[in-house]
Protein backbone atom coordinates (compact mmCIF):
# COMPACT_ATOMS: atom_id res chain seq x y z
CA UNK A 1 0.00 0.00 0.00
CA UNK A 2 2.75 2.43 0.93
CA UNK A 3 4.64 1.84 -2.32
CA UNK A 4 1.50 2.46 -4.37
CA UNK A 5 0.64 5.67 -2.57
CA UNK A 6 4.15 7.10 -2.27
CA UNK A 7 4.62 8.52 -5.82
CA UNK A 8 1.28 10.36 -5.95
CA UNK A 9 1.68 14.12 -5.82
CA UNK A 10 5.39 14.01 -5.03
CA UNK A 11 7.32 17.00 -6.36
CA UNK A 12 10.53 16.09 -8.14
CA UNK A 13 12.42 19.16 -7.00
CA UNK A 14 11.55 19.41 -3.32
CA UNK A 15 10.83 15.75 -2.64
CA UNK A 16 7.75 16.88 -0.75
CA UNK A 17 4.08 16.26 -1.50
CA UNK A 18 1.57 18.58 -3.16
CA UNK A 19 -1.70 16.73 -2.70
CA UNK A 20 -4.15 19.61 -2.59
CA UNK A 21 -7.91 19.28 -2.35
CA UNK A 22 -9.82 18.59 -5.55
CA UNK A 23 -6.71 18.50 -7.77
CA UNK A 24 -5.34 15.72 -9.95
CA UNK A 25 -3.10 14.40 -7.16
CA UNK A 26 -6.07 14.36 -4.80
CA UNK A 27 -8.10 12.41 -7.36
CA UNK A 28 -5.32 9.82 -7.62
CA UNK A 29 -5.24 9.45 -3.84
CA UNK A 30 -8.99 9.02 -3.76
CA UNK A 31 -8.81 6.39 -6.50
CA UNK A 32 -6.19 4.56 -4.42
CA UNK A 33 -8.53 4.58 -1.42
CA UNK A 34 -11.39 3.16 -3.49
CA UNK A 35 -9.15 0.38 -4.82
CA UNK A 36 -8.10 -0.59 -1.29
CA UNK A 37 -11.74 -0.72 -0.19
CA UNK A 38 -12.90 -2.79 -3.16
CA UNK A 39 -9.95 -5.18 -2.88
CA UNK A 40 -11.06 -6.03 0.66
CA UNK A 41 -14.70 -6.50 -0.22
CA UNK A 42 -15.74 -3.39 1.71
CA UNK A 43 -18.75 -1.27 0.82
CA UNK A 44 -17.39 1.97 -0.66
CA UNK A 45 -19.14 5.34 -0.65
CA UNK A 46 -18.53 9.08 -0.89
CA UNK A 47 -20.59 11.27 1.39
CA UNK A 48 -22.19 14.60 0.54
CA UNK A 49 -19.03 16.49 1.58
CA UNK A 50 -16.62 14.42 -0.46
CA UNK A 51 -15.29 12.30 2.40
CA UNK A 52 -14.60 8.67 1.43
CA UNK A 53 -15.82 5.69 3.48
CA UNK A 54 -15.21 1.94 3.37
CA UNK A 55 -17.51 -0.26 5.45
CA UNK A 56 -17.44 -3.75 6.89
CA UNK A 57 -20.97 -4.39 8.06
CA UNK A 58 -23.95 -2.10 7.72
CA UNK A 59 -23.30 1.36 9.21
CA UNK A 60 -27.05 1.89 9.49
CA UNK A 61 -26.97 -0.47 12.48
CA UNK A 62 -25.23 2.31 14.39
CA UNK A 63 -22.55 2.34 17.10
CA UNK A 64 -19.90 1.82 14.41
CA UNK A 65 -16.16 1.85 15.06
CA UNK A 66 -14.24 3.97 12.55
CA UNK A 67 -10.54 4.54 11.90
CA UNK A 68 -8.75 6.68 9.34
CA UNK A 69 -7.33 10.11 8.68
CA UNK A 70 -6.63 12.10 5.48
CA UNK A 71 -4.56 11.84 2.29
CA UNK A 72 -4.07 15.50 1.32
CA UNK A 73 -0.93 17.46 2.24
CA UNK A 74 0.48 20.87 2.99
CA UNK A 75 2.72 22.40 0.28
CA UNK A 76 5.80 20.17 0.02
CA UNK A 77 4.65 18.16 3.03
CA UNK A 78 5.89 14.82 4.26
CA UNK A 79 4.73 11.34 3.37
CA UNK A 80 3.34 10.37 6.78
CA UNK A 81 1.07 13.19 7.98
CA UNK A 82 -2.39 11.81 7.21
CA UNK A 83 -1.61 8.89 4.92
CA UNK A 84 -0.06 6.84 7.74
CA UNK A 85 -3.44 6.85 9.48
CA UNK A 86 -5.33 5.70 6.40
CA UNK A 87 -2.81 3.03 5.40
CA UNK A 88 -2.65 1.80 9.01
CA UNK A 89 -6.45 1.52 9.18
CA UNK A 90 -6.50 -0.80 6.15
CA UNK A 91 -3.51 -2.73 7.51
CA UNK A 92 -5.17 -3.07 10.92
CA UNK A 93 -8.23 -4.59 9.26
CA UNK A 94 -5.95 -7.03 7.44
CA UNK A 95 -4.31 -7.92 10.76
CA UNK A 96 -7.64 -8.47 12.48
CA UNK A 97 -8.85 -10.72 9.68
CA UNK A 98 -5.59 -12.67 9.96
CA UNK A 99 -6.29 -13.11 13.66
CA UNK A 100 -9.80 -14.32 12.89
CA UNK A 101 -11.29 -11.49 14.93
CA UNK A 102 -15.07 -11.12 15.01
CA UNK A 103 -16.77 -7.74 14.68
CA UNK A 104 -19.91 -7.23 16.71
CA UNK A 105 -20.20 -3.63 15.51
CA UNK A 106 -19.93 -2.13 12.00
CA UNK A 107 -16.38 -1.09 11.15
CA UNK A 108 -15.43 1.76 8.84
CA UNK A 109 -12.33 3.38 7.35
CA UNK A 110 -12.47 7.03 6.31
CA UNK A 111 -10.45 9.52 4.28
CA UNK A 112 -11.54 13.02 5.24
CA UNK A 113 -11.23 15.59 2.46
CA UNK A 114 -9.17 18.79 2.58
CA UNK A 115 -7.84 18.31 6.11
CA UNK A 116 -4.74 20.45 5.68
CA UNK A 117 -6.49 23.46 4.14
CA UNK A 118 -3.53 24.03 1.83
CA UNK A 119 -5.63 25.16 -1.11
CA UNK A 120 -8.52 27.12 0.39
CA UNK A 121 -6.95 28.29 3.63
CA UNK A 122 -9.25 26.48 6.07
CA UNK A 123 -8.23 23.22 7.72
CA UNK A 124 -10.48 20.16 8.12
CA UNK A 125 -13.10 21.27 5.60
CA UNK A 126 -14.54 17.77 5.10
CA UNK A 127 -14.97 17.01 8.80
CA UNK A 128 -16.06 20.58 9.64
CA UNK A 129 -18.85 20.37 7.07
CA UNK A 130 -19.97 16.97 8.32
CA UNK A 131 -20.03 18.16 11.93
CA UNK A 132 -21.89 21.37 11.07
CA UNK A 133 -18.95 23.54 12.12
CA UNK A 134 -18.69 25.09 8.66
CA UNK A 135 -21.78 26.53 7.00
CA UNK A 136 -22.57 25.95 3.36
CA UNK A 137 -22.38 29.70 2.71
CA UNK A 138 -18.95 29.96 4.31
CA UNK A 139 -17.70 26.91 2.40
CA UNK A 140 -18.98 28.29 -0.90
CA UNK A 141 -17.07 31.53 -0.22
CA UNK A 142 -13.70 29.78 0.10
CA UNK A 143 -11.32 30.69 -2.72
CA UNK A 144 -7.84 29.49 -3.64
CA UNK A 145 -4.86 31.63 -4.68
CA UNK A 146 -5.93 31.49 -8.34
CA UNK A 147 -9.45 32.74 -7.59
CA UNK A 148 -11.06 29.32 -7.99
CA UNK A 149 -13.88 28.85 -5.50
CA UNK A 150 -14.44 25.66 -3.56
CA UNK A 151 -17.71 24.95 -5.44
CA UNK A 152 -15.93 25.38 -8.77
CA UNK A 153 -13.13 23.02 -7.71
CA UNK A 154 -15.55 20.40 -6.42
CA UNK A 155 -17.66 20.58 -9.57
CA UNK A 156 -14.57 20.24 -11.77
CA UNK A 157 -13.68 17.08 -9.83
CA UNK A 158 -17.14 15.63 -10.39
CA UNK A 159 -18.66 16.34 -6.97
CA UNK A 160 -21.87 18.30 -6.42
CA UNK A 161 -21.05 21.41 -4.34
CA UNK A 162 -24.73 22.08 -3.71
CA UNK A 163 -25.01 18.82 -1.75
CA UNK A 164 -22.53 19.76 0.97
CA UNK A 165 -23.58 20.43 4.55
CA UNK A 166 -24.01 19.01 8.03
CA UNK A 167 -24.27 15.22 8.07
CA UNK A 168 -25.62 14.54 11.54
CA UNK A 169 -27.33 11.29 10.55
CA UNK A 170 -24.03 9.79 9.40
CA UNK A 171 -22.08 10.90 12.46
CA UNK A 172 -24.81 9.61 14.77
CA UNK A 173 -24.09 6.12 13.44
CA UNK A 174 -20.51 6.24 14.75
CA UNK A 175 -19.86 5.09 18.30
CA UNK A 176 -16.09 5.71 18.29
CA UNK A 177 -13.52 7.24 15.94
CA UNK A 178 -9.82 6.47 16.38
CA UNK A 179 -7.27 8.38 14.31
CA UNK A 180 -3.69 7.13 14.09
CA UNK A 181 -1.18 9.83 13.18
CA UNK A 182 2.55 10.28 13.01
CA UNK A 183 3.68 12.38 15.96
CA UNK A 184 4.43 15.97 14.98
CA UNK A 185 7.13 16.45 17.57
CA UNK A 186 9.73 14.45 19.52
CA UNK A 187 8.00 13.46 22.76
CA UNK A 188 7.92 9.75 21.86
CA UNK A 189 11.45 9.83 20.51
CA UNK A 190 12.66 11.32 23.78
CA UNK A 191 10.69 8.84 25.90
CA UNK A 192 11.74 5.85 23.77
CA UNK A 193 8.18 4.71 23.05
CA UNK A 194 6.98 3.69 19.57
CA UNK A 195 3.31 4.54 20.21
CA UNK A 196 1.45 6.98 22.44
CA UNK A 197 -2.09 8.17 23.14
CA UNK A 198 -3.31 11.75 22.68
CA UNK A 199 -4.76 13.62 25.64
CA UNK A 200 -5.84 16.88 24.02
CA UNK A 201 -5.34 19.25 21.10
CA UNK A 202 -4.22 22.75 21.96
CA UNK A 203 -6.50 25.65 20.99
CA UNK A 204 -5.25 27.19 17.77
CA UNK A 205 -6.20 29.59 15.03
CA UNK A 206 -5.17 31.59 11.98
CA UNK A 207 -5.15 35.37 11.79
CA UNK A 208 -4.56 37.58 8.73
CA UNK A 209 -2.62 40.80 9.23
CA UNK A 210 -3.07 43.39 6.43
CA UNK A 211 -0.48 46.16 6.56
CA UNK A 212 -1.43 48.94 4.10
CA UNK A 213 1.10 51.59 3.17
CA UNK A 214 1.92 53.51 0.01
CA UNK A 215 3.54 52.16 -3.13
CA UNK A 216 6.49 54.23 -4.28
CA UNK A 217 9.75 54.11 -6.17
CA UNK A 218 12.45 52.19 -4.30
CA UNK A 219 15.23 54.27 -5.83
CA UNK A 220 13.89 57.80 -5.52
CA UNK A 221 11.75 57.87 -2.36
CA UNK A 222 13.61 59.06 0.71
CA UNK A 223 13.49 56.70 3.69
CA UNK A 224 11.82 59.36 5.85
CA UNK A 225 9.08 59.82 3.23
CA UNK A 226 8.12 56.18 2.99
CA UNK A 227 5.02 54.46 4.34
CA UNK A 228 6.53 50.99 4.03
CA UNK A 229 4.29 48.20 5.36
CA UNK A 230 7.14 45.69 5.04
CA UNK A 231 8.89 47.26 8.02
CA UNK A 232 5.81 46.92 10.22
CA UNK A 233 5.34 43.34 9.07
CA UNK A 234 8.97 42.39 9.73
CA UNK A 235 8.85 43.85 13.23
CA UNK A 236 5.59 41.99 13.88
CA UNK A 237 7.20 38.67 12.91
CA UNK A 238 9.86 39.26 15.55
CA UNK A 239 7.18 40.27 18.06
CA UNK A 240 5.35 37.00 17.42
CA UNK A 241 8.46 35.01 18.26
CA UNK A 242 9.00 37.06 21.42
CA UNK A 243 5.41 36.77 22.67
CA UNK A 244 5.30 33.02 22.03
CA UNK A 245 8.62 32.39 23.76
CA UNK A 246 7.59 34.32 26.85
CA UNK A 247 4.29 32.42 27.10
CA UNK A 248 5.56 28.93 26.32
CA UNK A 249 3.39 28.85 23.18
CA UNK A 250 4.05 28.88 19.43
CA UNK A 251 3.37 31.60 16.86
CA UNK A 252 4.35 31.52 13.22
CA UNK A 253 4.03 33.84 10.24
CA UNK A 254 4.40 31.24 7.49
CA UNK A 255 2.63 32.84 4.55
CA UNK A 256 2.95 36.29 3.01
CA UNK A 257 1.55 38.19 0.02
CA UNK A 258 3.02 41.48 -1.19
CA UNK A 259 1.64 44.11 -3.56
CA UNK A 260 2.76 45.27 -6.06
CA UNK A 261 5.53 42.71 -5.42
CA UNK A 262 8.21 44.51 -7.43
CA UNK A 263 11.90 44.48 -6.59
CA UNK A 264 12.17 48.22 -7.21
CA UNK A 265 8.90 49.21 -5.50
CA UNK A 266 8.03 50.09 -1.93
CA UNK A 267 5.04 47.82 -1.18
CA UNK A 268 1.54 49.19 -0.85
CA UNK A 269 0.29 46.07 0.95
CA UNK A 270 1.91 43.30 2.96
CA UNK A 271 -0.49 40.58 4.02
CA UNK A 272 0.81 38.00 6.48
CA UNK A 273 -0.91 35.00 8.02
CA UNK A 274 -0.29 34.13 11.66
CA UNK A 275 -0.70 30.63 13.05
CA UNK A 276 -0.65 30.50 16.85
CA UNK A 277 -1.25 27.68 19.34
CA UNK A 278 -1.00 27.29 23.11
CA UNK A 279 -1.77 24.76 25.81
CA UNK A 280 -4.81 26.69 27.04
CA UNK A 281 -7.15 29.42 25.85
CA UNK A 282 -5.91 32.11 28.22
CA UNK A 283 -2.32 31.71 27.07
CA UNK A 284 -3.32 31.79 23.41
CA UNK A 285 -5.34 34.97 23.92
CA UNK A 286 -2.39 36.59 25.68
CA UNK A 287 -0.03 35.72 22.83
CA UNK A 288 -2.27 36.88 20.00
CA UNK A 289 -3.31 40.05 21.83
CA UNK A 290 0.35 40.83 22.45
CA UNK A 291 1.24 40.32 18.80
CA UNK A 292 -1.62 42.52 17.60
CA UNK A 293 -0.77 45.26 20.11
CA UNK A 294 2.84 45.30 18.92
CA UNK A 295 1.77 45.26 15.27
CA UNK A 296 -0.46 48.31 15.75
CA UNK A 297 2.35 50.19 17.47
CA UNK A 298 4.73 49.40 14.60
CA UNK A 299 2.11 50.35 12.01
CA UNK A 300 1.45 53.69 13.68
CA UNK A 301 5.17 54.42 13.83
CA UNK A 302 5.52 53.94 10.08
CA UNK A 303 2.29 55.61 8.99
CA UNK A 304 0.77 52.28 7.98
CA UNK A 305 -2.83 51.11 8.37
CA UNK A 306 -3.52 47.69 9.85
CA UNK A 307 -6.47 45.31 9.72
CA UNK A 308 -6.45 42.03 11.65
CA UNK A 309 -8.94 39.30 10.75
CA UNK A 310 -9.35 35.95 12.50
CA UNK A 311 -9.88 33.50 9.65
CA UNK A 312 -10.28 30.31 11.67
CA UNK A 313 -10.22 29.12 15.25
CA UNK A 314 -10.47 25.79 17.06
CA UNK A 315 -10.87 25.74 20.85
CA UNK A 316 -9.08 23.24 23.06
CA UNK A 317 -10.14 19.66 22.39
CA UNK A 318 -10.14 17.20 25.26
CA UNK A 319 -10.50 13.70 23.84
CA UNK A 320 -13.15 11.42 25.30
CA UNK A 321 -11.84 10.34 28.71
CA UNK A 322 -13.33 6.86 28.65
CA UNK A 323 -12.12 6.14 25.13
CA UNK A 324 -8.66 7.55 25.83
CA UNK A 325 -8.35 5.45 29.00
CA UNK A 326 -9.52 2.35 27.12
CA UNK A 327 -6.81 2.90 24.51
CA UNK A 328 -4.16 3.24 27.20
CA UNK A 329 -5.46 0.12 28.98
CA UNK A 330 -5.48 -2.01 25.83
CA UNK A 331 -2.01 -0.89 24.75
CA UNK A 332 -0.51 -1.55 28.18
CA UNK A 333 -2.34 -4.83 28.76
CA UNK A 334 0.34 -7.26 27.62
CA UNK A 335 3.40 -5.39 28.85
CA UNK A 336 2.04 -3.80 32.01
CA UNK A 337 3.90 -0.65 31.00
CA UNK A 338 2.38 2.80 31.22
CA UNK A 339 1.51 4.12 27.77
CA UNK A 340 2.61 7.73 27.15
CA UNK A 341 -0.29 10.21 27.04
CA UNK A 342 0.61 13.49 25.39
CA UNK A 343 -0.97 16.67 24.14
CA UNK A 344 -0.43 18.14 20.70
CA UNK A 345 -0.45 21.55 19.09
CA UNK A 346 -1.60 20.15 15.75
CA UNK A 347 -5.23 20.08 14.64
CA UNK A 348 -6.87 16.90 13.37
CA UNK A 349 -10.20 15.61 12.08
CA UNK A 350 -10.54 13.69 15.36
CA UNK A 351 -10.51 17.02 17.15
CA UNK A 352 -13.24 18.44 14.95
CA UNK A 353 -15.44 15.37 15.43
CA UNK A 354 -14.91 15.26 19.20
CA UNK A 355 -17.85 17.62 19.73
CA UNK A 356 -20.15 15.19 17.92
CA UNK A 357 -18.93 11.73 18.98
CA UNK A 358 -16.29 9.95 21.10
CA UNK A 359 -12.87 10.31 19.47
CA UNK A 360 -9.30 9.34 20.34
CA UNK A 361 -5.87 9.42 18.72
CA UNK A 362 -2.78 7.23 18.61
CA UNK A 363 0.62 8.71 17.76
CA UNK A 364 3.50 6.86 16.10
CA UNK A 365 7.06 7.95 16.92
CA UNK A 366 8.71 10.39 14.53
CA UNK A 367 12.50 10.24 15.13
CA UNK A 368 13.21 13.54 13.38
CA UNK A 369 10.44 15.40 15.21
CA UNK A 370 9.89 17.21 11.90
CA UNK A 371 6.47 17.44 10.24
CA UNK A 372 4.96 19.32 7.30
CA UNK A 373 8.29 18.70 5.59
CA UNK A 374 9.93 15.98 3.50
CA UNK A 375 12.09 15.26 6.58
CA UNK A 376 9.03 13.85 8.37
CA UNK A 377 9.59 10.14 9.01
CA UNK A 378 8.77 6.99 10.92
CA UNK A 379 10.62 3.66 10.91
CA UNK A 380 9.00 0.56 9.47
CA UNK A 381 9.16 -1.13 12.87
CA UNK A 382 7.33 1.76 14.51
CA UNK A 383 4.72 1.83 11.74
CA UNK A 384 4.12 -1.88 12.28
CA UNK A 385 3.86 -1.27 16.02
CA UNK A 386 1.28 1.41 15.25
CA UNK A 387 -0.74 -0.98 13.09
CA UNK A 388 -0.71 -3.65 15.79
CA UNK A 389 -1.68 -1.11 18.45
CA UNK A 390 -4.53 0.16 16.28
CA UNK A 391 -5.67 -3.41 15.59
CA UNK A 392 -5.65 -4.20 19.32
CA UNK A 393 -7.70 -1.08 20.05
CA UNK A 394 -10.18 -1.69 17.23
CA UNK A 395 -10.62 -5.33 18.21
CA UNK A 396 -11.43 -4.31 21.75
CA UNK A 397 -13.88 -1.63 20.64
CA UNK A 398 -15.56 -3.71 17.96
CA UNK A 399 -16.37 -6.50 20.42
CA UNK A 400 -17.83 -4.40 23.25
Amino acid sequence: MWRELAPIGRHGGSGGYRRFAWTGADAECRAWFERQAVARGLAYEIDRNGNQWAWLGDPARGDAVVAGSHLDSVPDGGAFDGPLGVVSAFAALDELRHRGARFDRPFGIVNFGDEEGARFGLACVGSRLAAGQLTVAAAHALTDADGVTLPQAMAAAGHDPDAIGADRERLDRIGAFVELHVEQGRALDLSGDPVGVASAIWPHGRWRFDFRGEANHAGTTRLVDRRDPMLSYAETVLAARREARLAGAVATFGKIAVEPNGVNAVPSLVRGWLDSRAEDQGTLDTVVDGIEKAAREYADAHGVDLDVVRESFTPVVEFDDALRDELARVLGRDTGLKVPVLGTGAGHDAGILSAALPTAMLFVRNPTGVSHSPAESATEDDCVAGVRALADVLEGLART
